[in-house]
């Protein structure tokens, strides 16, 4: 079983990309539980055609400690499994503790089981909190993927992930497995993401373009594959699903300075 978390820039496109990508993993007869690390709860929407689930923490609270797996857990497009770890009221606690939360309870009950193929966790945003990092500070996810695209915020995120993923990496077992762009049609887009990952010492899994295919899947609450497979965005997500599927490069990234980076975007025409 490998254990895969998504990290990148909130608004980035991690939930989407994840999704799309386990629902290819899916049709390819993998078995795939999807654990969502965002208290918004939309990490499994587009594989649960649009079903607001209960989260971990909203069922902790209604219903005590007497939880049963069927109470968190609801099987989406291809046989998938979907959590959402949820987060605490609006004002009040710390949303990483639903994380930690949500993690233990489900191997407390049981959730990984020996027939999966992969567990992807869909983390908010950075690294800036424990909780947002528990998934590779307690060795859950060996494997990590940022997503990101050539716009400077985006990469200055997935910068200071692969800070955390050193970080990390020097106690355990956790891995950086390559950068995903989601693009945004930035000028220079795929040579710079390319040329980004290189720096880290790292690979570009994959360049999914820009389509409208996406939104429009969205709209009706349905992945690329789900909603029009014979679409070639589809095929884009089956490509990214293979290649990770079948990756082999798994390193510790070195970060690069604030002053490296930003060369890295002039020279691309980024920064003027």
């Amino acid at each position: 079983m490998r254990q895969i978390a998504i990290y990148g820039k909130g608004g980035i496109g991690k939930s989407t990309t994840t999704q799309n990508t386990v629902a290819a993993l899916a049709e390819m007869g993998k078995k795939v539980l999807v654990v969502g690390c965002d208290p918004k709860a939309d990490s499994t929407r587009l594989l649960l055609h649009g079903l607001n689930q209960k989260t971990v923490l909203d069922t902790l609270r209604e219903e005590g400690e007497d939880v049963d797996l069927e109470d968190i857990m609801q099987v989406g497009f291809g046989g998938t499994r979907c959590v959402e770890s949820g987060g605490p009221e609006p004002g009040v606690g710390c949303a990483g503790r639903g994380i930690i939360t949500s993690i233990n309870l489900l191997e407390s009950l049981g959730a990984y089981t020996d027939d999966l193929h992969y567990v992807f966790y869909d983390v908010l945003g950075d690294v800036v909190c424990g909780g947002f990092a528990m998934p590779i500070r307690e060795g859950k996810a060996r494997e990590i993927y940022i997503v990101a695209s050539g716009e400077m915020m985006a990469l200055y995120a997935a910068n200071n992930i692969c800070k955390g993923i050193k970080k990390y990496a020097q106690s355990g077992g956790v891995r950086l497995g390559g950068i995903i762009c989601n693009s945004r049609n930035v000028d220079n887009e795929l040579e710079l993401l390319t040329n980004f990952a290189r720096e880290l010492g790292s690979q570009l899994i994959h360049f999914v373009p820009r389509d409208n295919m996406v939104q429009r899947a969205e709209i009706n609450k349905k992945t690329v594959i789900d909603f029009d497979p014979d679409q070639p965005q589809a095929n884009e997500y089956r490509t990214l699903a293979r290649k990770i599927d079948q990756n082999d490069m798994f390193i510790i990234p070195s970060p690069m300075s604030q002053e490296r980076l930003e060369e890295l975007l002039m020279e691309h025409g980024i920064l003027d």
